[in-house]
């Protein structure tokens, strides 16, 4: 049985509820994932996990969310190789780059031998009821990318 584990910053709760529905998803499925705020958890954690979530509201013009910057900073310790992932998050389209924070985790999820199996799932500020049914396709997508 694969182990799951999402990993999310939330500051208004949108992205909390993404991680929620795709959580949700996955238990639809079979799987239970471990579902964890970025502050209550280490990067090396995610190194035990066949499958790693990972999501983040972006910040500002394009920034990662403050929460995450030490768990980001963590990840250049460890090696994701053989590890499936995906990134998700609440984006706001009145900044000039539309979450680029979960831009920014493909791309470091990719620099550690990660396979990012889906695009990156990004819902415009919080997620209505069409976004969280999207959300939990987005969590039994992942799981078939699993082989599960």
């Amino acid at each position: 049985m694969s182990k799951i584990i999402i990993v999310f910053a939330s500051m208004t709760g949108n992205t909390e509820e993404m991680a929620d529905a795709i959580a949700e998803g996955l238990k639809e499925a079979g799987i239970e994932p471990v579902v964890k705020n970025v502050i209550d958890t280490n990067a090396e954690e995610i190194t035990h996990y066949d499958g790693i979530i990972l999501g983040s509201y972006t910040w500002g013009d394009g920034d990662l969310a403050d929460d995450f910057l030490d768990f980001y900073d963590e990840m250049d310790d460890i090696q994701l190789d053989g590890k499936k992932a995906a990134v998700f998050g609440s984006c706001d389209s009145s900044y000039s780059e539309y979450g680029a924070a979960v831009d920014t985790l493909v791309t470091k999820l990719k620099e550690l031998g990660a396979e990012v199996t889906l695009e990156g799932l990004k819902i415009e500020l919080s997620p209505s009821k069409d976004d969280k049914a999207l959300c939990r396709q987005f969590g039994k997508q992942f799981l078939q990318s699993l082989g599960v």
